[in-house]
Parts: structure tokens; C-alpha cells; sequence
């Protein structure tokens, strides 16, 4: 853009107007007011004369109020208009008759008698609607108003005003969209017919876009439909592009790094291992798996996200390439986000290697390694032998959580990072991670079990390779999911504890998962943040929500309800030992039901599970409850969940839990979850308060705008990685650098 859009409104609006949208809005130049997108348009008709006023025509006419009455529709009697306030909700008819001083017409109000004291004999005004007949007297149908306030404006200023298309923006008390729109065409009328485009004239000739001056115009000053739909497509390219060229500079810049390639090696540990797999990887696996090797080859360093269904094997595949980095003399680090999932990482792996974890032990195979566990919680003795088998190299595996990004730990040669639920750790983390590898760059595999949409991926993790599992592995149950309406069938419930007994008959094992952990209400958290609570929707009507229900609360109640089952809790509360002692119990069958937090949401793996029962389901989103109940149906028993919740049939919240348990497809879960909320959340920037630098894009409609910027992108990058050529897209770009958006794109 040239230096006119850099300038602060006060050069045009005046310091009054211009701190209230600082103040109100924090926009401060000519640039961010432009880019304040109208939210919606009004549409109007043509203004036309009266005397050239047809019947069925969508028409704006000016002229001034002749007569108002309000009626009551109950009563048909006539209100007086010093009472009109007094109805406000009740049915009414609120005529007005306006004129032009020649002819006369009448538009009716139902149930909106406050407009008589706004519309009172002698208000020039704007009206708008269909034009028709009702007992020889024209009408307006579905009328629309915009009082003029101003008894001395311009016919230019009327003209504008009642444009076929009226902007509405996002506005405030304090800023209302008419003092938006006034200001926007002060700021439009001053500019050159000429400004600076981020996007090269060649891009918007091959894309078919406007250009941004006559892009600006439109987009504020419609003049039909058309218009509009132009306008916005070259915004939502333009927010593609420069979101696009971000991640392709980035991939240039992860791409010239140095890594020590890391070839499979034939004779070594992933040999023996594969040999030793009791099980056939899938076709999925086994193609990720030669992606991954590629990558690793590479001297460059890995940027791969792997993804995949809950229970698709995304650990056989971690633990193939972190065998490959360990033959070629290198280790490899799966940092995991709680002290829970870490431990059970490190179960998982020893036993899937066997006796090739043994290495000095007497019974350990030849080409044995290591797994070490570095966690904040282990002893003194335990922490300080980890440490030492890292740094010697000893441990080719090492499993830790942000124990490992402390300073005192070191490695021999780090040749692979792993990060299990990548979105729970920030760049800065994993960068800490990536320091320890000495002048060269570890290969980086980060994981996740929340399944992405192919648009949130191109947009959000455009700088990272994407491998996707979507097979599970042979011998996996299927699982069977209800909703369980508890107030609306109470026995519903009781038939839910019927069945976790009869599971249990069965030598099966149950999960209860509650939203929290005790009776403080204050203070009521789980191990992911605060518990949705304040409204829920009941029959259609908000309500207030009860506290959301608690372990202790469940445990008190299970002691009466099933009182010889051996039932234990766990928490992220509890002390390391003790999370680690009950799910050591409940993984070897010595407790039947296990009432948890989302501590359990991740990684545990006890095959002899069968059910889970989620209290207060609808405090959980879509993917979190999908997530969930992927713990259970991990052997050769068919897997059940029951989706509890207190909200009655017809609810938006229940049609979620209805979605979830129509269908085990976490792909299609994700679009659900992430189609009902903002698009601030998919980008994560809702938390901050801030605004996102994506206004018109959305990273789950626009996937044809984002594959065409993503093209364009990657060819100016590969011959311009520095945008010197094109220097008002790169302060485009430095802009979004600095947004919101970008700071969580970091953070992935």
C-alpha cells in the first residue's frame, strides 16, 4: 500500500472521531479502517420517486412522516402515543404515513410501537421494502427506515445513503455503523485512484481479481451483488497469499538448515524390530513409514506432522523412525505433555521393544538400546541416572516431559525430536528441544490424535509435511456410542450403571470421566483449563448451569451404586507415584472402574477396557470427547460409550453429543466441531482478545482460494525468499508477523 493508507485517521476524520476508533475499535489508520470489512449488506431498492412507484418493485423513497398511529391487535382500539412504551410486548400495528409533498404513502409496523416516537409528523427519513397494494392504498411491505438526520443534506449525501446496498459493520453503542460508513467514505474520496497492491498486477491478471483500490471501493460501496462477491474473493486470495507466503518462507528457511541425514540401515534395531512385530502394519503405516525414512535421509531437517485416526498405530510408527536414528548412531527425544502420557509412552515402548530395550542387561539383544523416562517428579537417584544416559549417549531413546527442555539435560547426539499432541507445546519449547543437537538440526516428527482438516492443515501447518493414518489396525473393535439423556430418562442412568456391572461381570474394565476433579467450584479445573460452566440450553431457553459434576462427586455416588467393584480415581492432582501406582493397577486388572479426569485422554492403552461412561458430556468439545472414548475398544472386545448429559433432546450442545455418537469418523467429527465454532478459535486466536489477521478467509470453506495461494506463494518464494521484488506484499506479510494469527502459527 503507498503511504496515504499508513496514515492515522485524525488527518481525515479529526482527533475527536479518530481516538474513539482507537479507543473503540483500535483502529488507528487509513489502512485498518479500510480492511474493517462490512459484516453483512441491507438490502434495498432503487430510490425512486413516488409518482414512479410500481407495484412489486423493491423500492427506496425519501420523504417525511405525515401521520402515526399505533393500534392494538387485540383490542383494535387506537393507542395513545404517549403510552406506546407500555406495549412494547404486546401485538400491535403501527401505521406511518409518509409523503413527498404530492403523494402520499403508508408503511405498517407489526409490533414495533416504539417507532412512534421516533417516526413522529415532520421526520425526514429513508424507507424502503416491496412495493403493494392493500385497499387501493400503496404500501411498502416489510419496511426498513433510516431517519435523516440532518434536514440539510446534499442530494449527493441522500443518493449515497440510499444505495441499493447498505454496508452494516461491526460496530458498537459508541461507534455505530453509521459513523463507520460516513468515515469510510471520507477516507475512500481522499485516496488516489491508484495504491500499491500486495498482490503483483501479473497474480490479479492469471487470478481474475480486482485490483485493491477498485477491491476497496467495492467492497464499501456496492452497487450490486456482484460487487460484493468480487470483492471479497480478492480479499480472502490476499489473506490467503500472505498467510501462504509466511509458511513458504519458512519451509525455504527449515529446508537450508543443516541435519545429519539418518538412512535406514539395514541389520540394526528396526530390522529385529519389525522381524519381532506380532502384528502386519498396516498399508497406511507402512507407507507413512517410508515418507518418514526419505525425510530422514535427507540432510536437511524432517518437518513432518503425522496424523491420525485415534488407536491408528501413530507409536509403531514413531518408535520405526526413532529406531532408524538410533542404528545411524543418534537418539531420539518423544517429548509428551503431561507426567501421565510420558510414563505411559515409556511402558508402551519397552514393551514393544522387549529385550531390545535391554542393552547391558543380562538377557538383552544385541543390537539393544536404552528408553530412559526424564520427568520433574522422579527421584533424585532415578533423575540423575537418566540424565547421565542421555548425555552418554546410552539411552537411544529418551521419553520425558518439559523435564527434557531444562538446561542440565543434555544428549550425545540428538538426531530426532518427537512430539506427542504437538498443539500443547509452544515454538519456544520445542526450539529448546532442538538447541540441545549441537550445529546441527534435529529432524522434528510432531503427532497428533486430534484428526485436521485438510484446510486447517494447508493453513495452520502449512510449514510441515503431512502424513495421515486413517486405517486402524487389524483386530481393533469397533465402538458403540450413546447419548444418555439423564433428566429427561432418569432410567436411562440406572441402566447405565446395570451395564458397567455386567462389563465388569465380565472381567472387563470401565472408565468413568468427569469434567472435574473436586467440590471447589472457584477453583474448578481439569487438566486442560477451566470447565465450560455459566449457560446451558434447555428446551431452546438458556439456563443457568450447575457446577459441573465431580470425581469425588461420582466416587461417592459409584460407592453406593456398585459397592463391591473395586473403584479408584485418578487426577492430575495426585502426586506422580500414585497416578503412576493406579494406572499400573488398572492396566494389570486389579481395579474395575477407574473415575478420571482428561487425564486419561491421551496415549493409555489397556486393551481390556470396554467401556467408558462421560458424566457431563456436553462440557467436553466434539474432538475431546472423540479423543476420549478412543481408550476404550483397544482389544478384541467391542468398545462402548455413553455420553451423559442433563440437557434435554433439541439442543444445540445435544446435537453435538448426537453427532459424536453417530459416527467414529474423526475427520468428519473435526469439521462438525470446528463448523460450530468461530473461526478465531480454529486459528486459536479467540483467547487473546485480539483481533486475527484473517477477516474474510475461512480455513474450512476457502479451500480452492488456499490451494491457488499456496501455488502462487511457493513460486515467488522459490525464486524471491525475501520478497525483494515484491515489497509491498513483504510488509504485508511483516504486518501479519505481528498479528495474532501469526503468534499462534509460532506456537504450532
Amino acid at each position: 500500500m503507498r503511504s496515504d493508507t499508513d496514515r492515522k485517521l485524525r488527518d481525515f476524520l479529526g482527533a475527536k472521531t479518530a481516538k474513539t476508533f482507537a479507543d473503540v475499535l483500535e483502529i488507528e489508520t487509513v489502512g485498518e479502517l479500510l480492511r474493517h470489512y462490512p459484516r453483512r449488506y441491507l438490502k434495498k431498492g432503487e430510490l425512486t420517486p413516488f409518482d414512479e412507484l410500481e407495484v412489486g418493485d423493491q423500492a427506496t423513497v425519501n420523504g417525511r412522516v405525515k401521520k402515526v398511529t399505533v393500534r392494538s391487535l387485540d383490542t383494535k382500539a387506537d393507542i395513545p402515543l404517549a403510552d406506546v412504551q407500555k406495549w412494547a410486548r404486546r401485538k400491535t400495528l403501527t401505521k406511518v404515513v409518509v409523503t413527498d409533498g404530492r403523494r402520499d404513502l403508508e408503511l405498517a409496523f407489526f409490533n414495533q410501537p416504539w417507532l412512534a416516537t421516533k417516526l413522529t409528523p415532520g421526520t425526514a427519513a429513508l424507507f424502503w421494502g416491496e412495493v403493494t397494494m392493500f385497499r387501493d392504498t400503496m404500501q411498502l411491505k416489510g419496511p426498513g427506515t433510516e431517519i435523516l438526520e440532518s434536514e440539510d443534506l446534499t442530494e449527493a449525501e441522500i443518493e449515497r445513503r440510499a444505495r441499493p446496498f447498505r454496508p452494516l459493520y461491526p460496530a458498537t453503542a459508541k461507534l455505530p455503523t453509521a459513523t463507520i460508513e460516513r468515515s469510510v467514505k471520507i477516507v475512500l474520496d481522499s485516496l488516489d485512484e491508484r495504491i500499491d497492491d500486495p498482490i503483483p498486477d501479473l497474480i490479479l491478471r492469471n487470478e481474475k481479481l480486482f485490483g485493491l483500490r477498485e477491491a476497496l471501493q467495492k467492497v464499501h460501496l456496492p452497487d450490486t451483488e456482484k460487487d460484493i462477491e468480487d470483492a471479497q474473493k480478492r480479499f480472502r486470495f490476499e489473506e490467503a497469499l500472505v498467510m501462504q507466503t509466511i509458511l513458504a518462507q519458512r519451509r525455504a528457511v527449515t529446508d537450508a538448515l543443516n541435519a545429519v541425514p539418518r538412512p535406514r540401515t539395514p541389520g540394526g534395531l528396526l530390522d529385529d524390530f519389525d522381524k519381532r512385530l506380532p502384528f502386519e502394519l498396516t498399508e497406511g503405516q507402512s507407507e507413512v513409514g517410508e515418507e518418514i525414512f526419505a525425510d530422514l535421509a535427507r540432510p536437511h531437517p524432517m518437518h513432518r506432522l503425522l496424523q491420525g485416526e485415534v488407536g491408528s498405530g501413530k507409536t509403531v510408527v514413531a518408535l520405526r523412525a526413532m529406531l532408524s536414528v538410533v542404528d545411524n548412531g543418534g537418539q531420539a527425544a518423544l517429548l509428551a505433555p503431561t507426567e501421565v502420557l510420558a510414563v505411559q509412552h515409556h511402558k508402551t515402548l519397552t514393551k514393544m521393544l522387549g529385550d531390545l530395550a535391554e542393552q547391558g542387561m543380562l538377557g538383552g539383544a544385541e543390537h539393544a538400546t536404552k528408553v530412559a523416562l526424564l520427568t520433574g517428579s522422579l527421584n533424585a537417584a532415578g533423575r540423575r541416572t537418566a540424565m547421565l544416559d542421555a548425555a552418554s549417549g546410552a539411552a537411544g531413546i529418551v521419553v520425558g516431559t518439559h523435564a527434557l527442555l531444562e538446561d542440565k539435560v543434555q544428549f550425545a547426539d540428538l538426531g530426532l525430536v518427537v512430539v506427542d499432541e504437538q498443539h500443547r507445546f509452544g515454538v519456544e519449547q520445542r526450539a529448546a528441544l532442538s538447541a540441545k543437537s549441537g550445529d546441527n538440526t534435529p529432524h522434528v516428527l510432531v503427532m497428533t490424535a486430534t484428526p485436521i482438516p485438510r484446510t486447517v492443515a494447508m493453513t495452520v501447518f502449512g510449514d510441515l509435511a503431512v502424513s495421515t493414518l486413517t486405517q486402524l489396525p487389524a483386530g481393533r473393535s469397533p465402538i458403540q456410542s450413546s447419548v444418555v439423556p439423564a433428566k429427561e430418562k432418569p432410567e436411562w442412568l440406572q441402566r447405565a450403571w446395570t451395564r458397567v456391572r455386567e462389563e465388569v461381570g465380565k472381567g472387563h474394565q470401565v472408565y468413568v470421566v468427569c469434567p472435574r476433579i473436586g467440590d471447589d467450584v472457584k477453583n474448578a479445573t481439569d487438566e486442560e483449563g477451566e470447565f465450560a460452566a455459566g449457560e446451558e440450553e434447555q428446551g431452546g431457553k438458556k439456563q443457568q448451569a450447575r457446577p459441573p459434576i465431580s470425581v469425588m462427586q461420582v466416587s461417592e455416588a459409584l460407592a453406593e451404586i456398585l459397592p463391591d467393584l473395586r473403584v479408584e480415581i485418578l487426577h492430575g492432582r495426585l502426586p506422580a507415584d500414585e497416578k503412576d501406582a493406579v494406572m499400573s493397577r488398572f492396566a494389570a486388572g486389579d481395579i474395575d472402574v477407574l473415575i478420571a479426569t482428561t487425564v486419561i485422554e491421551v496415549g493409555v492403552d489397556v486393551p481390556n477396557a470396554s467401556t467408558m461412561v462421560i458424566m457431563d458430556a456436553d462440557r467436553f468439545g466434539i474432538s475431546q470427547l472423540h479423543q476420549l472414548r478412543g481408550r476404550v475398544g483397544r482389544g478384541k472386545v467391542q468398545g462402548l460409550c455413553l455420553l451423559v448429559t442433563d440437557l434435554w433432546p433439541g439442543s444445540k450442545s445435544y446435537g453435538r453429543l448426537d453427532a459424536v455418537a453417530s459416527t467414529t469418523d474423526g475427520f468428519e467429527l473435526s469439521r462438525i466441531d470446528l463448523e460450530t465454532r468461530r473461526e478465531g478459535d480454529v486459528l486459536g486466536v479467540a483467547q487473546s482478545g485480539r483481533r486475527s489477521s484473517l477477516k474474510l478467509l475461512s480455513v474450512l470453506r476457502d479451500e480452492d482460494v488456499i490451494l491457488a495461494a499456496r501455488h502462487v506463494a511457493n513460486s515467488i518464494v522459490s525464486v524471491d525468499a525475501d520478497l525483494a521484488e515484491y515489497p509491498v506484499l513483504g510488509a504485508a506479510v511483516r504486518s501479519a508477523l505481528e498479528s495474532e494469527t501469526t503468534e499462534y502459527l509460532e506456537k504450532t
